[in-house]
């Protein structure tokens, strides 16, 4: 048996009719940039995750980069966030020109260590009493932001970051790519921070046919320098107050995006059913850990990650047997070549170079079947009895 990490196919099966209709109706409208099916989209994306307003953009990645550049932040600027996360989250902040300060995670969620992020602000910064903000010692940079990652599916402790934002002052960017349609303590990913990144990639819990992301926050001022950005910081247009970039959503991809966004919290329900199976079989095993599901939160499972000590010869075991899985991600960002001259060494964050060394993804997505989740757990389980 064949099992991919992620197969669409399935997925995009049970609903190409509808799809192609929506699709279709763009060819015909012939408005293939922003125009009505995006701004349907924002609408819906909008309500969904509880922001008063969404913004389309062309990618997750500019996402980031939008945000970072409407709250102002450049060269005198540092912007705390973790390691291990996809590299879009710090190649946003270098690409205005900030500094990444990186806060190591927890061991269970993989997301920001708010205790070490707290020890971080009180011992290793002071503040700045010119403008409040609290200046990094070792740096002097301006600590002006954070940004949350929401890895894997679960939120970070939002409550406790938006504590310690209010206590210093900062801004608060949620990295919530992998995480639409989870919920914190009763609140949704990418409704909490001042502002929220979404990935559109096809991968992602509602994925698109290409790239595609989405801005959401409930500040007018910050919504609005979003907009102007993406079309070159244009407004009205040819007319430029700002140096923005061109980052739209395509009309087509808003269309896939809205039919599947009908079916969202019913794939999110196929892959938490798939999560519960697998941790029920995982839980007594012996050197295999699940992911938990903490206090408070509803996990999306945007991937399924176990930790191992023998990683790499289990995910030999299982593509030898025709089962995928992925490395998210093999070397955390602190010890990356391009990051090289921020200082950092290895063992200076020593959970994520853990995580690195230890997760694998396994096959998780809706369509999954039994048979296949079964086989994938029967195959640990053999490898784990060898």
């Amino acid at each position: 048996m064949n099992i991919p990490v992620l197969d669409l196919k399935p997925q995009i099966e049970a609903h190409k009719a509808e799809i192609m209709d929506a699709i279709t109706s763009v060819l015909e409208s012939t408005r293939f940039v922003l125009g009505p099916n995006v701004a349907e989209l924002e609408k819906a994306i909008a309500s969904y995750v509880g922001s008063k307003h969404a913004i389309a953009v062309a990618s997750g990645s500019d996402a980031l980069l939008i945000s970072l550049m409407a709250l102002g932040l450049g060269c005198e600027d540092a912007v705390i966030t973790t390691p291990y996360t996809f590299f879009a989250t710090v190649g946003a902040i270098c690409r205005v020109n900030s500094l990444p300060v990186f806060v190591d995670i927890r061991p269970d969620s993989f997301n920001i260590d708010v205790e070490q992020l707290a020890d971080y602000l009180d011992r290793r910064c002071e503040r700045d009493p010119a403008t409040g903000f609290p200046r990094d010692k070792a740096s002097s940079q301006l600590v002006r932001a954070i940004i949350p990652v929401h890895l894997f599916g679960q939120c970070a402790d939002m409550n406790a970051i938006m504590s310690l934002a209010e206590r210093y002052n900062l801004f608060v960017i949620e990295d919530a790519a992998q995480a639409l349609g989870a919920r914190c303590n009763g609140s949704n990913a990418g409704s909490v921070g001042h502002l929220a990144c979404l990935s559109f990639y096809p991968t992602k819990n509602l994925g698109g046919f290409g790239d595609g992301g989405m801005i959401t926050t409930s500040d007018d001022n910050l919504a609005e320098q979003c907009r102007v950005i993406r079309v070159h910081g244009s407004k009205p247009k040819y007319f430029h107050a700002r140096v923005g970039l061109n980052s739209r959503l395509d009309a087509i991809q808003a269309a896939v995006l809205l039919v599947g966004l009908k079916y969202l919290d019913d794939w999110t329900g196929m892959r938490r059913n798939h999560a519960e199976a697998y941790s029920e079989r995982f839980i007594p095993m012996e050197g295999i850990t699940p992911p938990p599901t903490l206090p408070g939160q509803h996990h999306v499972f945007n991937q399924y990650v176990v930790r191992t000590k023998r990683r790499d010869a289990l995910r030999q075991f299982l593509a030898d047997k025709g089962i995928g899985t992925e490395i998210y991600y093999p070397l955390p960002l602190h010890l990356q070549q391009c990051f090289s001259h921020l200082g950092y060494k290895k063992g200076d964050f020593p959970e994520s170079e853990r995580a690195a060394a230890e997760s694998l993804a396994i096959p998780m997505f809706p369509y999954m079947t039994d048979e296949q989740r079964k086989e994938v757990a029967h195959a640990i389980e053999e490898f784990q009895k060898r």
